[in-house]
């Protein structure tokens, strides 16, 4: 040692204060729940959605807003909903979009007109007793409260948008536009007037749509009934029975025929013997498929002894039956079911389950309904014999005013009456008790009918007029646009609602309730539905009711002297009469293009939206009647993507239930984590599929940001001394840096093509694994030792550059997602009065730091390095060493492609060594190899030298430069 070289001694300085170490106020402890609404106000304040509209030349891109219902607070469902939405808003917004987002709310309908008559029931209230226009203020107040109330709830889960003018079904110039798009079906011709059976309501008193409707299990009655052969003139036949099975005995009494299958095997079974207690008599005959014979007989209590197959029943045999129904000639019946029954064949009878006959009801069955229309017969079939609320009409016989629900929604006492009355007439063979898969409405949860009223009707399958370039007929331009005119996400949703378009019926309008946009339309008087002048079509009368809705409302509607005032004189007024019925929420709904996209100046120019998003259920809903309704209107489909997500379940995937106590409230979640956990547990998560949330999950979710918190942390502390000057052309950086920025260049396309698909799992993934894994535990990990110890070195300089380079990638990336952090982190940077990472877009990536040659070679050397830090690793465990920089190391490398690499990388420096040997010898055979990394073998050595007291690195050099006990990069530093 030279004599003019400081010793090493305990006064070697202290060299702590002259490292470069990360300096950042930004916290580790976010504090979310009270610091998220500080930036709200402060969104609020600067006007960012406002500044974002105030850029010019960028292409506008529009999510349309599927409305909720303003009748209660948010669900997780909604969070999850309204956050895919944001994600997909932000993220066109920054790759350079002029990205819309109009808010709505569905405010009409009976989940809010429910409400009111809970209310009124509560106090002892009669709706029916209160003018309909105070009942509709009632609603509007109610509704008007929700809105206020969601509004504030879905800001604080940072959604963004024009919450101060949101779209509102109530507002007059929305129910103006809906009263217009309805006339427009009045005016081409697809509207009609038609008595069919629709699922009904009883508690409620109204129709419903298949989007109103759940399905729940209940147990049924199910009763098997005899319906006489007579008129035969076969003496084997007649006086035979052919049975019938139905869980719906109510409909017994609307009863106006018995169909069976033309291709299913019948026979005649004779009773030979009977058990004590039964309905069958020795001697008896009965009709039945071959197929179900055994289990119908076993029934009514008959083991296989006490019956025989007689002969088979041919179909010429079933072409000359005649039936007559269990209750003909009753005493007291007083004729209602003396005619005889229709007997034929139908398509949808099957021989599995039942008897292979179906009794047909076509009052209270679509299959039914509709084969008898084919027929030309629905004059003969159609009964009313079911009123509004549930009822038989008090007429009927034996059975006037029993009740087939109660008003509570519980079983009346119509089944049990009309199968008591089978057994008295002796119809029954016998009776069960089924539990099944039922319909109920999603509001009272009340079960459900099929009942034949008189409703108003889209036909969708009749030309609409208009724009016919995709079809003439409503189903024919919504299945053109679900083939070629829109993308579905996941794909899955075009066929779901290509199936249901398809199949599915006329579209029922009408709604037998008080809160909503009328049918503003008129009847002549006397005139039948299918006259041609029944419906007063006058585009004088629909220009005023127009012009009056946009000026004081659909309420107008209700005034004294409306029919007048609207007919003026286009007719006689006395000659017709005003419909009150209100329009089915789903077209209120369904219109929201004409009234949001086409009217707004936030709206699109074609009146078509890039978007609509909502839940998969939405299929049967929103989607639905938007495409119904734009295809009779605009003669296309008012989208051009259809993203739809799944439900929300319990950690331990169960639906979520109040009853059941298992609800995630997002309020809960915003006030214990805070609002960028709930965002970010969305996006962790396959939307497409159903999601789990719980205690867990939520925390792995919190662990992840804290990783990618740490990671911007560190960023933010490494470029607090970060000059403009100091920065980097790409093409003078070391080769770690630049494999940085290609990386850099690959994500920056993984991100844009996520965002662009509404991929956010992916994407969201891709930038955190890089951040966490090849940020954290590789790039930073490696460039510590650089950025805290070199001095004005090329290698810290570029080190800079490229953590500014990521820090404004890093930021824009995840600011769709995480709106807070990346706010919090932005302004740490940044502050200013005006300054919002929301108000910049995705930096743009230059095509020249794509480098594929330099991703392979460094991926050779990342190779290497995992075998150099898992054999360290073993050394740590073992306690030989406490850090890598006390180990020397010596690489064993069989290719010399690879070899050539390493060796041109300051290997050490990448495995963070004092020291490293590289060899093309042959490893010995107590080297350290890794199985999946074959030909590389590590013998581990200790690092020769002092440790320096600056960048703790052990090195023979330390203690012989001009500043104590460093080395001479730090010498060089200090100097």
């Amino acid at each position: 040692m030279c004599a003019d070289t400081p010793e090493t001694t305990a006064d070697t300085p202290d060299y702590k204060s002259t490292l470069n170490l990360p300096k950042t106020d930004f916290p580790m402890r976010a504090g979310l729940p009270k610091r998220e609404p500080e930036w709200l106000t402060r969104w609020e304040q600067i006007g960012v959605y406002d500044r974002l509209r105030e850029k010019t030349g960028r292409t506008p891109f529009t999510l349309h807003d599927g409305p909720p219902y303003a009748n209660g607070h948010l669900h997780i469902g909604h969070a999850l909903n309204k956050t895919i939405k944001d994600m997909i808003v932000r993220s066109h917004q920054m790759m350079g979009h002029d990205a819309r987002y109009v808010p709505g709310w569905d405010c009409h309908g009976l989940p809010i007109e429910w409400k009111i008559e809970e209310q009124y029931r509560a106090k002892g209230k009669n709706k029916d007793e209160v003018p309909v226009v105070d009942f509709r203020q009632e609603c509007r107040r109610f509704a008007e409260g929700w809105v206020d109330i969601q509004r504030e709830e879905f800001k604080r889960l940072g959604i963004t948008g024009n919450w101060a003018d949101p779209y509102l079904t109530m507002n007059f110039h929305a129910e103006r536009v809906i009263a217009e798009e309805f006339m427009k079906f009045l005016m081409n011709g697809t509207l009609y007037q038609g008595s069919k059976p629709v699922m009904w309501s009883p508690v409620e008193k109204t129709a419903l749509a298949e989007a109103e409707v759940e399905y729940h299990d209940k147990e049924s009655p199910t009763i098997w009934v005899k319906f006489k052969v007579v008129g035969t003139g076969d003496a084997t036949l007649d006086d035979a029975y052919v049975v019938i099975w139905t869980t719906t005995p109510w409909t017994m009494p609307s009863n106006k025929a018995v169909v069976y299958g033309a291709e299913i095997s019948y026979g005649l079974y004779e009773i030979t013997g009977r058990p004590e207690e039964c309905w069958v008599s020795i001697g008896d005959r009965y009709l039945l498929a071959d197929n179900l014979a055994a289990d119908v007989l076993s029934r009514a209590r008959l083991d296989d002894t006490m019956y025989r197959r007689l002969c088979d029943v041919t179909p010429d045999d079933l072409a000359k039956i005649s039936l007559t129904h269990p209750f003909h000639g009753a005493e007291g019946g007083m004729g209602e079911w003396d005619d005889i029954r229709d007997f034929r064949a139908a398509p949808f009878v099957t021989d599995t389950e039942g008897t292979g006959f179906v009794h047909c009801a076509p009052s209270h069955g679509m299959e039914e309904y509709e084969l008898y229309r084919d027929l030309g017969m629905l004059e003969q079939v159609i009964t009313y014999n079911v009123m509004d609320d549930g009822s038989f009409r008090e007429s009927l016989p034996f059975f006037g005013g029993k009740m087939i629900l109660k008003p509570n929604g519980k079983e009346g006492d119509a089944n049990s009456a009309v199968i008591a009355k089978l057994v008295e007439v002796g119809g029954l063979l016998a009776r069960g008790k089924i539990k099944h898969s039922y319909p109920h409405s999603w509001r009272s949860k009340a079960p459900i009918i099929y009942r034949n009223t008189p409703q108003w009707f889209a036909a969708i399958d009749k030309p609409a007029g208009g724009n016919d370039t995709h079809g003439t007929t409503i189903r024919e331009r919504a299945l053109t646009s679900i083939d070629q005119l829109v993308k579905f996400t996941p794909q899955s949703g075009r066929n779901r609602l290509y199936s249901m378009i398809e199949s599915r019926p006329d579209w029922v309008l009408s709604r037998q309730r008080a809160w909503g946009v009328p049918l503003t339309c008129f009847v002549k008087k006397g005139a039948l539905p299918t006259d041609p002048d029944y419906l007063l079509r006058d585009d004088a009368v629909n220009a005023r009711i127009t012009e009056a809705f946009e000026a004081e409302g659909a309420d107008v509607w209700y005034a004294p002297g409306a029919k007048e005032r609207f007919i003026g004189t286009a007719a006689d007024a006395a000659a017709y009469e005003q419909v009150f019925d209100v329009l089915d929420v789903w077209f209120d709904s369904g219109s929201t293009h004409a009234f949001v996209l086409r009217d707004r100046a936030d709206g699109t120019e074609d009146g078509i939206a890039d978007v609509y998003m909502e839940g998969t259920d939405q299929h049967r809903g929103w989607f639905h009647s938007s495409l119904l309704e734009a295809c009779g209107t605009l003669g296309r489909a008012p989208y051009r993507n259809v993203v739809t997500h799944g439900f929300t379940l319990d950690a331990k995937g169960n639906k979520m239930s109040k009853s059941v106590g298992n609800t995630i409230v997002p309020e809960k979640i915003v006030q214990q984590y805070g609002a960028d956990i709930l965002r970010l547990w969305v996006a962790q998560t396959d939307y497409t599929a159903d999601q789990r949330i719980g205690d867990e999950i939520l925390k792995g979710t919190a662990d992840s940001y804290r990783r990618l918190r740490n990671t911007m942390r560190f960023l933010l502390g490494s470029l607090g001394d970060f000059r403009e000057e100091d920065r980097i052309a790409p093409a003078d950086m070391p080769e770690l840096e630049r494999w940085v920025l290609h990386r850099l260049s690959e994500l920056d396309e993984v991100v844009r093509t996520g965002y662009r698909a509404f991929d956010f799992q992916a994407t969201f993934q891709a930038v955190f694994n890089f951040a966490t894994v090849e940020l954290s535990a590789f790039y930073f990990d490696i460039r510590k030792d650089a950025l805290y110890c070199d001095g004005d070195t090329l290698r810290a300089k570029s080190a800079r550059t490229v953590l500014d380079l990521l820090f404004h990638r890093l930021t824009s990336w995840l600011a769709p997602i995480l709106v807070f952090t990346m706010e919090e982190v932005w302004l740490e940077r940044f502050p200013g009065d005006t300054s919002s990472i929301h108000l910049t877009d995705f930096p743009e990536t230059p095509s020249d730091w794509r480098d594929p040659a330099l991703a392979a070679k460094w991926a050779k050397v990342r190779q290497a390095r995992r075998v150099v830090t898992a054999a360290l690793e073993l050394q740590r465990v073992e306690k030989v060493i406490g850090a890598s920089l006390e180990a020397a190391p010596v690489v064993h490398v069989d290719d010399a492609e690879t070899l050539a690499a390493l060796k041109s990388v300051a290997f050490e420096d990448v495995c963070i060594t004092s020291d490293l040997s590289l060899t093309a010898d042959p490893a010995p055979d107590e080297a350290f190899r890794m199985p999946d990394i074959p030909g590389i073998g590590v013998v581990f050595e200790m690092a020769e030298g002092e440790k320096c007291q600056r960048c703790w690195k052990i090195l023979p050099d330390v203690n012989t430069h001009a500043h104590a006990g460093v080395c001479a990069r730090c010498d060089d530093a200090l100097s």
